[in-house]
């Protein structure tokens, strides 16, 4: 079976990378390979199409299409929230407290978050074309087995961004490096934005309606992987290393850890209704449809299992 993550060398889906590398997969049945499909939204296409089985993703790329919970349907959460960060150069004279005025700057992000980062804008009371805000692809972000992030934070060294929005690796090793400085965590955010999206487990309908013990085995999978990390977030290190370039690797632990009190694998009425209300304000393509098979939840006594 084919497990499809839009970014490898990052602890945005972590949880399912663990359960590949871990061998809890192949412990519950199922023999599955993990490969890198990014950006997330054509990931979802090729879940759509029947090209992977599962895709751990953002839980709103499913709704870049009209068919949306039609043909898509979220079986576990790999965490909770919005998970992206968005970082400008250290000596930018925007900060935390001034994110809001933003000018005359080029953002990249990946298609897919990119929606995330434009209603957060918007919803600050921005105008994007006023405020000349540029939000764009980072060019070679696309490239086989390279970290979307990793690549956003060495464009902003070189000068060729002003700011980025990406996962928790991109904004530490940004960080780390003296090359930039986060000015908005859309996890840890009191606003509406940490409930726009989350990572999440997902598979087809039709593979949950006619194998539901193959998707069983894979939502125990990754509950027993979060489980794991939450008991010993060092386990991280070992599924990174031969995975992750060495320095990733010696930063993942850490970014884990940091990460676990977001590690639930429940989907509740509230998260969805969240997504429904980002998906509508944003104007997805699949946000006009029912929500109500956004979730799978004859595998919700899993999540606690």
């Amino acid at each position: 079976m084919r497990l499809a993550v839009p970014d490898l060398i990052s602890n945005s889906y972590f949880p399912a990378v663990a359960a590949v590398e871990l061998g809890l997969m192949r412990e519950e049945g199922l023999d599955v390979t993990l490969e890198l499909l990014f950006p997330v939204t054509d990931a979802a296409a090729a879940l759509r199409d029947g090209e992977i089985d599962f895709l751990a993703g953002a839980a709103h790329a499913p709704l870049y299409d009209v068919r949306a919970w039609d043909d898509t349907t979220l079986v576990a959460a790999l965490s909770s929230n919005m998970y992206w960060y968005l970082v400008v150069a250290a000596d930018s004279p925007i900060d935390a407290g001034s994110w809001t005025s933003l000018r005359d700057v080029r953002i990249g992000a990946a298609p897919g978050p990119d929606t995330g980062l434009r209603q957060l804008l918007v919803d600050a009371g921005l105008d994007l074309d006023e405020a000349r805000i540029d939000i764009a692809p980072v060019p070679g972000a696309d490239a086989p087995s390279v970290s979307f992030g990793v690549t956003a934070a060495q464009a902003l060294e070189q000068g060729r961004i002003d700011a980025f929005w990406a996962n928790g690796m991109g904004a530490e090793v940004a960080v780390r490096d003296g090359i930039g400085k986060i000015i908005f965590d859309a996890r840890r955010c009191d606003g509406e934005a940490a409930g726009f999206t989350f990572p999440a487990l997902m598979t087809s309908r039709r593979l949950a309606a006619t194998s539901p013990e193959v998707v069983s085995a894979a939502v125990r999978a990754i509950v027993r992987a979060q489980r794991a990390l939450r008991k010993d977030p060092s386990l991280a290190e070992k599924v990174a290393d031969g995975l992750f370039p060495p320095m990733e690797t010696g930063l993942i632990a850490n970014l884990v850890e940091r990460d676990l009190p977001f590690y639930n694998p429940a989907i509740n009425d509230s998260a969805v209704a969240s997504l429904r209300d980002f998906a509508c304000r944003a104007a997805l393509p699949g946000a006009g449809g029912s929500f109500v098979r956004a979730v799978a939840r004859e595998f919700a006594p899993l999540w606690s299992s």
